[in-house]
């Protein structure tokens, strides 16, 4: 049986030594909203601040309440690019 050096000495890749963080504006939450305006699926309107839906329910942030009003248009136009990006792929596209 190897030991536990001799099997970690098969990885071909390094794992860091310690701890470190990762910060994304994007992901930060400094409260309900996060800041910037969402878009709510279960109240159909725009939120903002501490006036938000729970994150399973919201679309965003986006930096504008008009942006977030336009937030399933912009859903639908992603979701048929990225269907042509498939079907292109997997050479399905016509």
């Amino acid at each position: 049986m190897k030991s536990t050096l001799e099997i970690w000495d098969f990885l071909p890749e390094s794992v860091a030594d310690g701890r470190f963080e990762v910060h994304s504006d994007c992901m930060n939450d400094s409260g309900p909203g996060g800041g910037g305006y969402f878009w709510c699926l279960r109240d159909s309107r725009v939120e903002t601040g501490d006036d938000v839906c729970p994150a399973q329910y919201r679309l965003g942030p986006y930096a504008t309440a008009d942006e977030a009003t336009r937030a399933l248009e912009t859903v639908e136009k992603r979701n048929a690019e990225w269907d042509a990006e498939d079907a292109r792929w997997t050479g399905e596209a016509s």
